[in-house]
């Protein structure tokens, strides 16, 4: 008999519906101002397949009805009409980048390829956080079109027995590249499902070497406010923007190092060159456009966590039972559709990471 491999899919989270700040609400109008300082269980049998924990239920698909009123969702958002002359720069910028480096998407992990509908390209790299710029989703892509990202360094160095300097070629030729469908959850209550290109992160702190004591890894996102407009205008900021994980979470095979999206370079705007993913987590810790990676013995400062620590805690964990102090974390906006799902514990991620977090109790 051939061999089988059984996948388990639970979900978590009710189906309750946001709608303003501190009742429910869709949080992603608001700013994160200065001022604020801010199971069903499928029991394995002959002929069922059992999903992993990742994956989207059927429900979460697309609905053809739903799918018939994108592109006046897209539309009103403003990614259609105007949005191929919009398009084509950042198809140029894409261009020129993979032409001076050695970028490669890689095969697609079969272990994280749900087969479901992935987020409109269009909104997931027109629709973007990165305060360095803008605090309007929708102006980070042309305001960050003047952006250079090549050449660009990556420093690797804190308590480690081999410090790096990687330019970004070394990031691209030295690891070998995969791709991998993750879901992407933001604290303001809305997702993505996207396909990031990349590897492991624990593969390249392998390479530096972290010594017995460092406990912790630092991010730091690089800071040229000439080019960043947005840094200006936030001066009451802790910049540059950084983020921490504890060593076990960044080991975590999940972490990624991520230099692609959609099988194409990073998208400025998306934090170009490099960047991190953490897929269990809210997605202020996936940092942007990272310049030095540091071991550390003790809990490193982060930009929100030091705004807000009550709104921004350090770790951060998805969570549908822990609500934002200002609304609800129960059910999320699925951003290019507008429909409204189902959060789930470690975003869909529990039977991979809640060993992690032995005192939260499911």
């Amino acid at each position: 008999m051939k061999s089988r491999s059984w996948w388990i899919w639970a979900s978590n989270g009710s189906a309750s519906t946001c709608s303003s700040p501190k009742n429910s609400g869709d949080p992603e109008p608001e700013k994160k101002s200065a001022e604020r300082r801010s199971a069903a269980i499928l029991t394995p049998m002959p002929n069922v397949i059992v999903r992993p924990p990742w994956h989207l239920p059927d429900s979460a698909v697309t609905p053809e009805s739903v799918y018939h009123r994108r592109r006046n969702f897209l539309r009103a958002m403003g990614f259609i009409g105007g949005g191929l002359a919009v398009g084509l720069p950042a198809l140029a910028q894409s261009t020129n980048l993979a032409k001076a480096t050695a970028f490669s998407a890689g095969k697609r992990n079969p272990d994280f390829n749900p087969t479901v509908r992935l987020s409109d390209e269009e909104v997931a790299t027109h629709y973007n956080n990165f305060y360095e710029f803008s605090t309007t989703k929708t102006r980070v892509r042309d305001l960050a079109s003047r952006f250079r990202t090549d050449p660009w360094t990556l420093e690797v160095n804190g308590l480690c027995e081999n410090p790096l300097k990687l330019g970004l070629n070394d990031l691209l030729q030295g690891f070998p590249h995969e791709e991998r469908v993750y879901r992407f959850r933001c604290v303001e209550a809305w997702s993505m499902v996207v396909p990031w290109s990349g590897f492991p992160l624990a593969q390249l702190i392998a390479k530096a070497k972290p010594k017995a004591e460092a406990k912790f890894v630092a991010f730091t996102t690089v800071l040229r406010p000439e080019e960043m407009p947005g840094v200006a205008r936030l001066p009451d900021y802790p910049w540059p923007y950084t983020e921490g994980l504890r060593m076990d979470e960044a080991l975590h095979p999940l972490t990624m190092v991520a230099t692609g999206l959609y099988g194409k370079p990073l998208p400025k705007q998306n934090g170009a060159p490099v960047r991190l993913v953490v897929p269990w987590k809210y997605g202020y810790k996936s940092i942007k456009s990272i310049v030095r990676i540091e071991f550390t013995a003790k809990q490193p400062s982060t930009l929100w966590e030091t705004l807000n620590a009550q709104e921004y805690p350090f770790e951060s964990n998805v969570d549908p039972q822990v609500p934002h102090p200002r609304w609800s974390q129960a059910s999320e906006r699925v951003v290019d559709t507008g429909e409204r799902i189902p959060t789930q514990y470690l975003n869909g991620y529990a039977d991979l990471v809640a060993k992690l977090y032995p005192k939260r109790k499911v």
